[in-house]
């Protein structure tokens, strides 16, 4: 595999609002028929919280195969959202999922290291982000410490989905073949994590700028956070075309379950 240059970043991101112009509403609705699926299960009893975080590499692949739709000048329905769930790549997509959330929680595991469990119970509610506790702690370098954990996992994870689906990978070597390859393009990554973060914060700023923290500003916040979402699926798509190629027509099979 050849190494990228740095500014493939930014062109991934290009690529990514490329893709979202041309069928915006069919993109946009997708996100929502997703977001509405996360609300309806968050209401489950004891497993509420847990499954919408296991099925995030499974409804995934919702957004990739919308992409491979647009491209192939498809329309993009809402039933796109039932792609991942096809057998037989929905076991080993669940698998992935399962990981996920283990990595998750040894990260925030990891965060009490440092500040001896506040921004655990920060994130799972059980302190208010204004409370003392949470002020007079080491939250930055609890954070710093989930973050430097969870990086190596994020590579891992970050092409396991579309290689489990379109490649016919097992879920191992789909895990192995996406850590590798962002390793190997690294700065470009980089760059695309960087413009990724700077859109965010620019464009959250300048609508404060603009309408304060009022319920307008929050009312366009909504839209906003959600194209920008949509948008960034389409980038990670346009970054997975350039290091693993187009997608095969028709290509959804895996090799076996879960090994």
């Amino acid at each position: 595999m050849e190494k990228l240059p740095a500014k493939t970043g930014w062109l991934w991101v290009k690529q990514g609002f490329g893709l979202f112009r041309k069928q915006p509403g069919g993109l946009s609705t997708l996100f929502l028929g997703y977001m509405f699926s996360m609300v309806a299960m968050s209401v489950m009893p004891l497993l509420g919280q847990l499954v919408p975080v296991i099925l995030v590499p499974v409804f995934s692949m919702a957004f990739m195969q919308a992409c491979r739709y647009i491209e192939q000048k498809k329309r993009v329905f809402p039933n796109l959202l039932l792609t991942g769930f096809r057998k037989p790549a929905f076991p080993p997509l669940f698998a992935l999922g399962l990981l996920y959330l283990l990595v998750a929680l040894l990260s925030l595991g990891a965060s009490a290291l440092v500040d001896g469990g506040v921004f655990w119970q920060l994130v799972t509610g059980q302190i208010d982000a204004k409370s003392p506790l949470a002020r007079e702690s080491n939250m930055g370098g609890a954070i710093l410490m989930a973050i430097a954990v969870y990086i190596p996992a994020a590579m891992a994870f970050c092409f396991a989905a579309p290689l489990i689906y379109w490649q016919k990978m097992r879920l191992g070597k789909a895990i192995f073949f996406s850590f590798f390859s962002v390793l190997h393009s690294a700065k470009a990554f980089l760059v695309f994590a960087s413009v990724w973060f700077a859109i965010s914060v620019i464009g959250s700023q300048v609508v404060i700028l603009i309408f304060g923290r009022s319920e307008m500003a929050m009312m366009i916040m909504l839209p906003l956070s959600v194209i920008l979402t949509v948008v960034m699926h389409c980038s990670f798509y346009a970054s997975y075309r350039q290091l693993f190629g187009t997608p095969a027509e028709g290509a959804a099979a895996v090799e076996s379950p879960l090994t």
